[in-house]
């Protein structure tokens, strides 16, 4: 896996690989430099070990995969997105037997794939699109992620200058303008008694607390950066968004249901596969402020509706997005496909 320092792909490739081996499956992860993420991987038993992961001319990644693969000889190979697949070769043509699996959190160039003898999606949506793009239907394969639903004492307000009395409206995720919060921003003008904490970082950051300027809300808003205590987060606010423009899948939803919070969402491909629109979530149009605030303004008017919702993503949490069920998931995945 070669991912960023942060984000919902690389922690679920974390919580992932931690979960096969507590499982009992015998795995080797080879990621990008990150020391960091090498010690958790390593402290919770798993060997990992770190490679470049570079452009065309890193030519060591490849060489220290192939020494991996003639060592472990392993069953199945699972390239994590774009650059894992393209620097992974396949481990038939290195040791001798096994399979190469992609493994897809959106709708990518399929060109790093070529090589690959099964595609993993992690929505039904990227299936259907890659058999849409020639791939054979029983070589496409759903997936989903997983969200751990421990708890953690709730963020207490007052380190985020919150008033107790406020509702706080939580944001997770990259600061792009893939993720529309702009859109939120906005929305946040028509909800006067909220608060936005927005957790993440990137290069939207200065875009985004300009434009909070100029719309009067830059009191109203906190700018938290990326954070490890989502759990606590999500026990301290009163409901999650994702206003996302484009969003594959959405892990913030998922975390949000696990942890009983409502959800307001705009109705980008993942949330409108998660969300059932008033059973456990509210969806809006894509880039509508004023639906967004009126959504939002709804959850946050009755505890009501707000109940229902989280209770509805609860209930579809744990019939699908549970730790147990998508590791034995991936784990009946890989005895089908060395059969």
């Amino acid at each position: 896996m070669a991912g960023a320092k942060a984000g919902g792909a690389e922690a679920f490739f974390e919580r992932l690989t931690l979960s096969l081996h507590q499982a009992g499956e015998d795995v080797r992860a080879i990621i990008r430099h990150d020391p960091a993420r090498l010690q958790r991987l390593q402290a919770g038993g798993v060997r990992a070990a770190g490679a470049p992961f570079g452009g065309p001319f890193d030519f060591s990644t490849r060489s220290a995969l192939k020494a991996v693969m003639r060592e472990f000889r392993p069953q199945v190979t699972l390239a994590w997105m774009n650059r894992g697949a393209a620097k992974t070769p396949h481990p038939a043509r290195v040791a001798g037997a096994g399979v190469l699996a992609g493994r897809l959190g959106g709708y990518y160039n399929l060109k790093y794939y070529r090589h690959c003898d099964h595609l993993i999606g992690n929505t039904k949506g990227i299936v259907r699109w890659l058999a849409e793009q020639g791939w054979p239907k029983d070589r496409c394969h759903y997936l989903p992620n997983f969200a751990e639903s421990a708890a953690m004492a709730p963020v207490g307000r007052a380190a985020h200058s919150t008033p107790d009395e406020a509702r706080v409206i939580l944001a997770l995720g990259r600061l792009h303008t893939s993720k529309a919060f702009d859109v939120l921003i906005r929305a946040l003008v028509r909800l006067p008694g909220a608060v936005l904490w927005l957790a993440g970082d990137g290069p939207e950051r200065g875009a985004l607390e300009t434009l909070a300027r100029e719309c009067g809300v830059m009191e109203r808003v906190r700018f938290l950066g990326w954070r490890d205590d989502v759990p606590a987060l999500l026990a301290a606010c009163d409901l999650l968004c994702c206003p996302s423009r484009h969003e594959p899948l959405g892990n913030v939803i998922l975390e949000a249901f696990a942890h009983d919070v409502p959800v307001v969402a705009a109705s980008s491909d993942g949330p409108r596969e998660l969300i059932s629109d008033g059973v456990n979530g509210l969806l809006v149009p894509v880039d509508d402020p004023a639906a967004l605030a009126a959504a939002i303004g709804r959850v946050l008017s009755s505890r009501d509706l707000a109940g229902t919702l989280a209770a509805g993503g609860r209930t579809l949490y744990q019939s699908s997005f549970t730790r147990d069920a998508v590791t034995g998931a991936y784990r009946a995945f890989f005895a089908r496909v060395v059969s």
